[in-house]
C-alpha cells in the first residue's frame, strides 16, 4: 500500500527537476487536486518534504554518492528523488521512524521503478545515519564544507566572498538553513492595529510585535509603519481565513515592507512602482498614503497585473493604477512626472532562498550577468521619470554586491545630479542597524527578516 502523502511529494519533487516547474505553483496544484484526501497533518507534511528536499538536495546527493556505485546522472528521476525523501526523514526529521522511512521509500520504488530499484533504495537507506550528515563538517576545505553541509552551491558562495570573508559567509549560509518565519502586515484601512490583535486573539493565533513598546497607545501604534508588521507563530490555510479574505491583512516580510517605508510616501503623492506585481510593496505605499494620491503600477504581464487588481480590491484600494509597460523601454510621456518611485527590480532573488529554495538550483553566474544589466538599465531610464528634487529607492531581494551598491555606483558616477539621501526617519529606527556608512540599507538573512538591499537616491533641482 503506497503512502498517499509521500507519493503526492514525489510527483511534485519530480515535476520540479524534470520539467522545471517552481516548487510553490506545482506543490499547490497538486494539493488542490487531491484536497479532499488529505488532511491538515498530511498537507504540513508534503509541503515538508518538498521545500526540506529542494533546499537540501546537494547535500542529501552528496549523501547519496557516498554509498551509490551508481553515478547520480544514470539513477533515474523517480528513483533518486525517492532516495532523496528516504534520506531526508532519516537524518532531518526525528518523528519519523527510519524503518518507516526505508519501508515506504521500497514501496514507492517498487512503483515507479522496478525489483532492482527497490533493492537499490533498500540497501542505501538502511545504511543512512546521522553521521553520514555528521561527517561533512569533517571537510577540510572551508568552502566546500560550506556547500555541503548547508547545501548551497560553490558558486553563490564564491559571489558572497567578494565582499564578505569566510567566516561572514558560513554565518549567511547557516541562517539560509533556517525555517523562515511568517510575518504579515495589517491594512489600517480596513482595521486598527489593537483591533486585529483582538481577533487574532479571539482566533487563539499567537504573535509577536516588532515595536519595542508594548504598551503604545492605539493611536500613535497606527501612526508607525513598523507597528503595522506582526510575526505569526500558528497559522495555516492563510487565504481561506476571513481576516485575509476581508483584507484586513496581507503576508509581506518586514524587510521587503521597508522598501516601501524608505520610499516615505505621503498623500497626495503620485508615486511609480516600476517592478510592481504582485503588488505587496504597491498596496503597502498605497496603506501608508492613507489611500489617497495615484501609483502608476509597471508590469510587463498582463496576468500579473491582474495580482496586483486583486490583491487592491481585497484591500480596499483604489489608487493604483496598473500599466502595461516594460521598466527597461524608454516612455517620452513618463518623464519627470513621478514625485516618488520606487524601483524593486528583478534580481536573482538570493536574499529570500529560505523562503524559495528553487533558486539555489535555477540561477547561475551567466544569468546573474545578465541581470545587473537589466537591473542598471531600469535604473537609467525610471530616473528620467522622476521630478526634480524627487525620491527614488532601488531595491532588490538579493545580497549580492554585484546586483546592488555596484549598480548604484555605477550609476552616480555617471548621473550627477543624483545622490544618497541620509534622512532618520521615525519609523526608520527598527532598520538604523542595517545602514552601512555609505547610506545603504544591506539586511542579510536571520529568522527575523528576509536578505534585502535598499538605497534612496534624491534627484537634485539644478
Amino acid at each position: 500500500m503506497i503512502n498517499k502523502p509521500r507519493e503526492i511529494a514525489l510527483k511534485v519533487l519530480y515535476n520540479i527537476e524534470q520539467n522545471n516547474l517552481y516548487s510553490n505553483i506545482i506543490l499547490n496544484k497538486m494539493l488542490n487536486q487531491n484536497k479532499k484526501e488529505l488532511t491538515n497533518k498530511d498537507i504540513a507534511f508534503i509541503t515538508e518534504l518538498v521545500y526540506g528536499i529542494t533546499y537540501w538536495k546537494l547535500t542529501l546527493d552528496e549523501i547519496i554518492k557516498k554509498y551509490s556505485k551508481i553515478r547520480l546522472k544514470k539513477i533515474s528521476c523517480w528513483v533518486l528523488n525517492i532516495l532523496r525523501m528516504g534520506i531526508y526523514q532519516i537524518i532531518f526529521l526525528d518523528k519519523i521512524p527510519k524503518s518507516a522511512a526505508v519501508n515506504e521509500s521500497v514501496n514507492l520504488a517498487k512503483r515507479y521503478g522496478h525489483t532492482a530499484s527497490s533493492n537499490f533504495v533498500n540497501a542505501i537507506l538502511r545504511k543512512i545515519t546521522d553521521e553520514d550528515y555528521k561527517e561533512l563538517f569533517s571537510i577540510k576545505n572551508q568552502k566546500q564544507k560550506i556547500s555541503k553541509t548547508t547545501s548551497m552551491p560553490e558558486w553563490i558562495i564564491d559571489e558572497l566572498l567578494k565582499d564578505k570573508n569566510i567566516e561572514e559567509v558560513e554565518k549567511i549560509c547557516n541562517e539560509f538553513t533556517k525555517r523562515p518565519n511568517l510575518t504579515i502586515r495589517i491594512n489600517n484601512l480596513k482595521i486598527s492595529n489593537n483591533n486585529f490583535k483582538k481577533e487574532l486573539k479571539k482566533q487563539n493565533i499567537d504573535f509577536v510585535e516588532f515595536t519595542d513598546n508594548k504598551d503604545i497607545k492605539e493611536k500613535e501604534a497606527d501612526t508607525k509603519a513598523i507597528n503595522k508588521f506582526l510575526e505569526i507563530k500558528n497559522l495555516n490555510n492563510i487565504e481561506n481565513m476571513e481576516l485575509f479574505k476581508n483584507g484586513y491583512f496581507t503576508m509581506q516580510d518586514i524587510s521587503a515592507g521597508f522598501a516601501a517605508i524608505l520610499l516615505h510616501p505621503k498623500e497626495n503623492d503620485f508615486i511609480l512602482d516600476a517592478c510592481a506585481a504582485p503588488g505587496g510593496k504597491t498596496t503597502f505605499i498605497a496603506e501608508l498614503m492613507n489611500n489617497k494620491g495615484k501609483i502608476y503600477a509597471f508590469d510587463i504581464y498582463e496576468h500579473r497585473l491582474n495580482l496586483i487588481k486583486q490583491n487592491a480590491k481585497r484591500l480596499g484600494i483604489n489608487i493604483i493604477e496598473e500599466k502595461l509597460q516594460n521598466a527597461s523601454e524608454w516612455n517620452e510621456k513618463y518623464f519627470e512626472k513621478f514625485d516618488k518611485i520606487l524601483l524593486d527590480v528583478p534580481c536573482s532573488g538570493i536574499g529570500v532562498i529560505k523562503r524559495k529554495p528553487d533558486i539555489k538550483w535555477q540561477r547561475n553566474e551567466e544569468e546573474l550577468k545578465e541581470i545587473t544589466m537589466v537591473q542598471s538599465n531600469i535604473l537609467e531610464i525610471c530616473s528620467k521619470y522622476l521630478k526634480k528634487n524627487g525620491t527614488l529607492v532601488y531595491s532588490t531581494c538579493s545580497i549580492f554586491s554585484s546586483e546592488n551598491e555596484n549598480i548604484i555606483k555605477k550609476f552616480l558616477k555617471s548621473n550627477k545630479n543624483f545622490k544618497i539621501q541620509n534622512e532618520n526617519l521615525e519609523d526608520m529606527k527598527f532598520f538604523e542597524k542595517f545602514k552601512t556608512q555609505e547610506g545603504y540599507y544591506k539586511i542579510n538573512p536571520t529568522a527575523q527578516n528576509d536578505g534585502f538591499f535598499m538605497c534612496k537616491l534624491i534627484k537634485s533641482i539644478e
